[in-house]
């Protein structure tokens, strides 16, 4: 499959998109010997060769991790106030970034990986990649805003509902599990408090089937790739 020149730079850790469009601007990138200063440029990084001010450049070897995050980590790749992030629970010499993201106080499934094509698969809201949430809530769930919320909201000038709620918790109203579809940032918590609930714990327990069952928290392993293409096969068109 063929890709961007910025996007394969980007993908093997020389620098940013934006960065590496800089590079190609000025001169500096060559493909299959011959300099490239098209942006629009793509190539197949299976069979071109690429170097930057004459170094050949070697594609990153696709890595993919199942984190269980715990509480104050920020999912990001660095933080400008100092907060730990969640890549400093993670040993590995590839530039790695998180799947979307968790809350400063969510915990859970988290996947990071340097595959910016697996990341968009996931994340992307046509493929419908379920994620299945923990959540204690600061009161009771209403049986008539359970219904609401599987029928659907108005939340950010968009239609927005769980795919499904329930209750593992016999006579527990105010512990749930729900399972949506939906990426947006704070998306559960903006859900419940546009019915007047407060998320009091929110805990991710499995994004497109992985879970992390008998790892601990702040632990991780390493996912196969025979466990990515699972994901493509399940959940692509």
């Amino acid at each position: 499959m063929k890709i961007r020149l910025n996007r394969f730079l980007s993908e093997c850790g020389i620098a940013s998109r934006r960065k590496s469009e800089e590079f190609i601007l000025e001169g500096r990138v060559q493909v299959n010997g011959k300099t490239v200063i098209d942006l629009a440029f793509f190539l197949d990084p299976d069979t071109d060769q690429v170097a930057l001010d004459g170094e050949k450049i070697k594609p990153q070897k696709k890595v993919y991790f199942l984190l269980n995050k715990p509480k104050a980590f920020i999912t990001s790749t660095e933080d400008d106030k100092g907060r730990k992030t969640v890549l400093d629970l993670i040993e590995t010499n590839q530039k790695i970034f998180p799947v979307g993201r968790l809350d400063y106080d969510t915990t859970g499934v988290l996947l990071l990986t340097n595959d910016g094509d697996f990341t968009n698969f996931l994340t992307h809201p046509s493929n419908h990649v379920p994620r299945e949430y923990k959540v204690t809530l600061n009161k009771p769930l209403l049986e008539e805003d359970k219904l609401k919320l599987l029928k659907g909201i108005t939340l950010d000038r968009r239609r927005s509902r769980f795919e499904a709620i329930k209750f593992p918790i016999r006579n527990r109203f105010d512990k749930l599990v729900v399972t949506t579809v939906e990426g947006r940032n704070h998306f559960v918590k903006n859900m419940f408090l546009a019915l007047g609930y407060f998320v009091d714990e929110l805990d991710r327990e499995s994004f497109g089937g992985f879970t992390v069952k008998g790892i601990p928290k702040g632990g991780y392993r390493k996912l196969s790739y025979q466990e990515i293409k699972n994901i493509y096969d399940k959940y692509g068109k």
